[in-house]
């Protein structure tokens, strides 16, 4: 199981793979299995918010706004715990980086594409 990540400039037509090439800005691959791990114990340590609600196994979107607020929880994700000690710690890089660049895009749109 992984979740790909993918900011793209309008709302992808993410039934049709390549049709919403065409409003790809940016990929992230590397780090499916982490990431989908990551986000799973989001909902086993009892994070609240708007990542625990991301589906490890369908599609997920979220426009600019609701981008900033899982930035933010990605933030305070990292503060609560040893940053050191994160075995996810590339695939929350990652994460967060395409969270910061869609919410300061207007008009954009994170993809998580899960298995």
């Amino acid at each position: 199981m992984g979740i790909d990540l993918e900011l793209h400039s309008a709302r992808p037509a993410h039934r049709d793979w390549r049709t919403s090439r065409a409003t790809l800005l940016r990929g992230s691959y590397g780090h499916g299995d982490s990431l989908a791990e990551l986000l799973g114990s989001f909902r086993q340590l009892g994070v609240a918010g708007r990542l625990a609600g991301v589906d490890p196994y369908g599609d997920t979107l979220m426009n600019g706004q609701e981008a900033a607020v899982a930035l933010e929880e990605v933030r305070e994700f990292r503060e609560s715990r040893d940053a050191d000690g994160l075995r996810w710690l590339d695939a929350l890089d990652e994460l967060a980086g395409i969270l910061e660049q869609c919410a300061a895009t207007p008009g954009s749109y994170v993809w998580f594409a899960g298995d």
